[in-house]
């Protein structure tokens, strides 16, 4: 079984104007709702595409309630626990640009924290678990690296996909996969990426750090992929964009739905690129069909 973890989930409010004019009243051209938060995407994208998952968590209140029901409505099994903060509202303002504000999270208990990590050791090497996202303030950073030590001990394969020290820490855990993009790997590192050589270059470090696999997503100009052994480079494909929301969890997801068919790295590289790009070019997460149309667009070149 895949499980994907999102520590601090959010209800993404997505409104559409025509322009914002600060100060003064805006009307809605339309808006929507959706469950947010980056592990919560993979989930939803795993299961667009067929691969059956389960979400945890923390939620909480009447927020907690429509994530609850949403996955539920969409099929997904979650095992969330419950906190009694309502969890955090994220507004999206779409306007010819994208504009964020992002909700505080909830408080979260230290027992509620040992929950969590309870539940965790349940899983096997049989499992994989995704972490993704950012964590909220009452939850330090030591709590990623102590996940991602238990997934080493236990043997069970983690995919991380999060930025700053939090990322630092656990790669001597050997996550399967990590994905910063361009700007991240860079901050990590202290270095300004801007070609594709350099992300390779300074990806590589991170592999030399315990990563298993790599992927330095670029935006339009494609992405990277590196491990011990393959250095290779995705264009994106032409499109238009409408969403950069999700589109790097699509990429993860992608990854790992065709890895536990095939094994194969760079069929999943180039899998989770098109799930990425096909998300970037919806008004929602991607699905299937959109994925497979999109496949043949992308071309993975090996390197080196």
């Amino acid at each position: 079984m895949i499980y994907t973890c999102t520590l601090n989930p959010s209800i993404d409010y997505v409104v559409e104007l025509d322009q914002l004019q600060v100060g003064s009243l805006n009307r809605t051209k339309q808006s929507f709702y959706y469950p947010g938060g980056k592990g919560i995407n993979v989930s939803r994208v795993l299961s667009n595409i067929g691969i059956e998952n389960t979400a945890l968590g923390y939620v909480g209140g009447f927020t907690g309630r429509f994530i609850k029901d949403f996955l539920s409505n969409e099929g997904i099994p979650h095992q969330f626990i419950e906190v009694e903060e309502p969890t955090r509202i994220n507004v999206k303002l779409k306007t010819n640009r994208e504009t964020e504000v992002n909700g505080a999270g909830p408080y979260i208990s230290v027992v509620k924290q040992k929950s969590l990590l309870n539940y965790l050791h349940s899983l096997t090497k049989e499992d994989y678990l995704v972490l993704a996202g950012s964590l909220p303030s009452s939850i330090s950073v030591d709590f990623y690296t102590s996940i991602a030590q238990l997934c080493s001990k236990k043997d069970i394969p983690f995919i991380i996909d999060v930025s700053g020290p939090a990322l630092q820490e656990v790669l001597s855990f050997k996550p399967l996969l990590v994905k910063p993009n361009q700007h991240e790997l860079g901050d990590l590192l202290g270095v300004t990426i801007e070609t594709k050589a350099e992300a390779a270059l300074y990806g590589k470090r991170l592999v030399e750090q315990g990563a298993q696999n790599v992927i330095v997503s670029m935006g339009g100009a494609g992405a990277v992929f590196i491990n011990q052994d393959i250095t290779a480079f995705a264009n994106v494909p032409i499109g238009i964009v409408r969403n950069s929301v999700g589109a790097g969890d699509s990429t993860v997801a992608g990854f790992l739905a065709a890895y536990v068919k095939t094994a194969d790295v760079l069929q999943a590289f180039q899998f989770g690129v098109a799930a990425g790009s096909a998300t970037a070019f919806s008004s929602d997460l991607c699905k299937k069909e959109q994925v497979e149309n999109i496949l043949p667009q992308v071309k993975v070149e090996r390197v080196g």
